[in-house]
């Protein structure tokens, strides 16, 4: 069933357009070649992508700044790996993440064919909480950044999802309101329950089967918005 009085589309970018995963894993590959790290990239990943949630979700409630959560999710890694890596290389190998990681720019499966879709009809728009220097870069290098008419990111808004707050400056930004606009996400807490909370229609975007309350529109695959949109 499609959403109805829906004027304006909200986009999460990492995990959600922007496949941040297989570009990740590709940049850490890069940065360890350059910076003769000696590790199985399987296994650093394996070490690493939990550890980067926890401090992503630190960081969202505001727990820690964003140079710790840089620092500290490698640190915990090498350590976890039993490798011996000293600060001022991990503060390199930070920078050169930030600095190389939009060198790849895959995006999930069907990007393109549903911005064009929605481009159409609707007004689209981003809400994301990754960091201002790269979220544009990403978009750009990818190209979809001429799709969307307003960018809010966490560093502008002061405030990270699911806080009211961001939604409130992305709603006021795109000149629109709740009851006329739907976010699209991956992160349930974030992105889902954020908007929703602040009456927006969602759509969960889950690769991972996780049940949720049946009330909630779900989809694997992006070109499944054209059942609701």
């Amino acid at each position: 069933m499609k959403f109805k009085g829906i004027t304006d589309v909200f986009f999460d970018l990492d995990h959600t357009l922007w496949d941040f995963d297989k570009n990740s894993a590709l940049t850490f590959e890069k940065i360890f070649a350059i910076n003769n790290i000696d590790t199985n990239i399987d296994d650093f990943l394996v070490h690493y992508v939990p550890i980067n949630l926890k401090y992503w979700r630190l960081y969202r409630e505001d727990k820690i700044e964003k140079s710790a959560l840089r620092f500290a999710r490698l640190n915990e890694t090498f350590v976890d790996l039993g490798l011996k890596i000293e600060a001022p290389l991990i503060d390199k190998l930070s920078d050169d993440y930030i600095s190389h990681l939009c060198t790849f720019n895959h995006l999930f499966e069907n990007t393109f064919e549903i911005l064009d879709y929605l481009s159409i009809n609707y007004n689209l728009h981003i809400i994301t909480n990754g960091f201002e220097e790269v979220q544009y870069k990403k978009m750009s290098y990818s190209k979809i950044d001429h799709y969307f008419k307003t960018v809010t990111n966490s560093e502008i808004a002061g405030v990270k999802k699911p806080n009211p707050e961001i939604f409130n400056f992305a709603l006021n930004l795109a000149n629109t309101t709740a009851n006329k606009s739907v976010m699209i996400g991956d992160s349930f807490e974030a992105d889902i329950m954020g908007a929703r909370n602040m009456g927006m229609d969602v759509v969960f975007f889950d690769l991972n089967n996780m049940t949720v309350d049946n009330t909630i529109k779900q989809i694997d695959n992006l070109i499944q918005l054209k059942e609701f949109l």
